[in-house]
């Protein structure tokens, strides 16, 4: 039987940033991951970053590459009506949220995780955690055909939507909460320049569509489309045609075409579990709670997660104390739950639900009253940089 401190499910991000902030506190821990190495640093997910995020990460001492190669944006920009509203975050906040790929966060965690010489176990499979609700938490995979089985101290479930943590608690004794959106995002990845050095959300009455980039040279691109689109019937030509329709004027006349690099269809939903805590066992990240990627929320809220964990548990192996740690739950709920907030609202203002025309008027003038309401701006803008950590 082999122990550890932390047992960590999931080498994604919100896993390996968990792992490295431990380390660096002299706490121990232990990664588990199904997929292989590979496959998780090749994963492409979102890239804005808000200013709490970058801090996280410096600290945890993965920032050097980041605040290098990043993209700091001061402000971003909402289509509608053939206009734009740029929204000057910058201004209205004092902050400003920067644009580093998921892909190159992972990395960047998974190197400092590897040069540290971290236990990580990947292509794990028959994963099971069990003792949680007794103080008797234990983790149990097969690793390399042979069957490894860790006791711990706590669990920590970063091991996404289908993961086995959520899935091996009594659904008695949760509440889950869920919305299902009725399209998707069709996304590309194309190494041509940016339509603007900004991001813009559009609505159209033909749907959504969001410019967005991933480096001068990398543009990451968007349309909302049904939830059953078959991909194949999406070649580049079609998408960059309709994503030029659904951009005000101006913004589609700037986009640079090219083949893409990647492409694929993301569905979109808001899902919360509560609570967050079940015994020795903590969800964190996509495991706890989904956003639709609008406002870029995701990865974000899963760094909030860590920083209260990583906290709590290092105030219980230095005093002693379980306070923090009986607070996760809670404290991470309020955040989580404006930021569902959030996303919600975006989604409902930039997107089409229906062919109701009485529908798409309210939308206009909605961003309408935006545009001429510092108020409402400043808002916006304070929801975007993202909300502070504990006091949300």
């Amino acid at each position: 039987m082999n122990r550890t401190q932390v047992a960590i499910i999931g080498a994604g991000p919100s896993g390996l940033l968990l792992s490295q902030l431990l380390h660096v506190n002299g706490i121990d821990s232990v990664i588990i991951e199904r997929q292989s190495r590979d496959y998780v640093e090749g994963r492409i997910r979102a890239g804005v970053l808000e200013q709490g995020t970058v801090e996280l990460l410096i600290e945890a001492g993965v920032g050097d590459r980041l605040l290098r190669d990043r993209l700091v944006h001061d402000g971003f920009a909402v289509g509608f009506a053939g206009r734009t509203c740029r929204i000057d975050i910058k201004g209205l906040t004092g902050k400003a949220v920067s644009v580093y790929g998921q892909t190159e966060v992972t990395k960047d965690l998974m190197a400092a995780r590897i040069d540290a010489g971290a236990k990580i176990f990947f292509e794990a499979s028959e994963v099971s955690v069990a003792g949680f609700m007794d103080n008797r938490p234990s983790v149990r995979f097969t690793h390399e055909g042979r069957t490894h089985e860790f006791e711990c101290d706590y669990i920590a479930g970063c091991d996404g939507y289908h993961g086995v943590c959520r899935r091996s608690i009594p659904q008695t004794s949760m509440q889950v909460f869920e919305r299902v959106y009725p399209f998707g995002w069709l996304g590309i990845l194309a190494d041509v320049p940016p339509a603007t050095h900004e991001l813009i959300y559009s609505n159209h009455e033909r749907g959504f569509a969001l410019c967005s980039m991933r480096s001068p040279t990398r543009s990451r691109y968007y349309v909302q489309c049904a939830t059953d689109e078959n991909i194949e019937e999406w070649p580049d030509s079609r998408f960059w045609d309709e994503l030029r329709r659904r951009l005000p004027a101006e913004v589609a006349d700037a986009v640079t075409t090219g083949p893409s690099i990647e492409k694929s269809i993301a569905p979109l939903r808001s899902f919360v579990v509560e609570p967050l805590r079940f015994g020795s066992l903590f969800l964190v990240g996509d495991a706890a709670h989904i956003v639709p990627p609008t406002g870029a929320k995701g990865l974000n809220l899963a760094a909030a997660d860590v920083r209260i964990l990583y906290r709590a548990l290092v105030e219980r192996y230095r005093t002693g104390s379980t306070e923090l740690v009986d607070r996760y739950s809670e404290t991470c709920l309020r955040r989580i739950w404006k930021a569902e907030r959030f996303s919600w609202w975006f989604t409902s203002v930039t997107h089409k639900f229906s062919d109701d025309a009485f529908a798409h008027r309210l939308q206009l003038a909605e961003l309408d009253y935006l545009e001429s309401s510092n108020a409402a701006l400043t808002s916006v803008a304070e929801n975007y940089v993202g909300l502070p950590f504990e006091a949300a």
